[in-house]
């Protein structure tokens, strides 16, 4: 299966040469032989010449607003619409949010501040993808910003009260997403809260959520729903 990463974002440059990049984490959550790796730098105008040059897509996170007027995201959300129903299509974080956009919905800076740590969502649907049994996911977030409008034809899989919109599906079109990050090892994310210390986080943000990861999580499980999900919908 060719699998492209559209890639929104990157790493600060001190986390790079200890956890890689956003493509090197989805291969390591998803596993790197699994699948023909692509990626695509959409922030540098980089998109595939066609939705069906890859059997599906990861749509990443990165530190940009879904409503910013940047160059690259209206042509992105212009080849998302265009590959709906007919690639696999996995959004997370600002990817979620691009996806969301992109078919309808609204995204804004959120007024609740900061989503940061390990956060627990509910699993409100059961997709073919999702084993029985499974009433709470914990993954980690980073984010500010949020989708409050549902996209026409999406529904909700996973909510919390911060963040009601935490993961969408749309039936039959081959396509999900979600805010949380499956692919952030816990250290990475820790890195991550440790360079926002003092701005854009306050310590006692910071605190707080470096603290949260003293519980397990949910990065494998979550990862073996959207390998399922590939599957299926390749």
């Amino acid at each position: 299966m060719k699998l492209g990463v559209l890639k929104t974002g990157r790493p600060p440059q001190s986390c790079i040469p200890a956890f890689g990049t956003y493509s090197d984490m989805f291969a390591g959550l998803l596993g790197r032989d699994a699948y023909d790796w692509r990626t695509f730098d959409v922030e540098a105008g980089e998109l595939p010449d066609s939705p069906t040059d890859c059997d599906g897509y990861i749509i990443t996170g990165g530190a940009a607003g879904a409503y910013e007027p940047l160059p690259w995201i209206a042509p992105l959300e212009a080849f998302l619409r265009a590959a709906k129903g007919h690639a696999a299509l996995v959004g997370v974080c600002l990817g979620h949010q691009i996806m969301a956009q992109a078919f309808g919905g609204t995204v804004i800076k959120s007024p609740k501040g900061w989503g940061v740590g390990e956060h627990e969502y509910s699993v409100l649907r059961r997709e073919p993808w999702i084993e029985d049994g499974v009433e709470t996911i914990r993954l980690p977030a980073s984010h500010q910003d949020q989708v409050v409008d549902k996209p026409p034809g999406a529904e909700v899989w996973a909510a919390s009260d911060f963040t009601p919109f935490a993961g969408l599906v749309w039936p039959g079109e081959r396509a999900i997403s979600m805010q949380p990050h499956p692919e952030f090892l816990p250290a990475y994310a820790i890195a991550l809260i440790e360079t926002r210390k003092d701005g854009p986080l306050t310590s006692d943000q910071a605190a707080k959520a470096v603290a949260s990861f003293a519980s397990t999580d949910d990065r494998a499980r979550i990862g073996g729903w959207i390998a399922r999900f590939l599957s299926a919908a390749a």
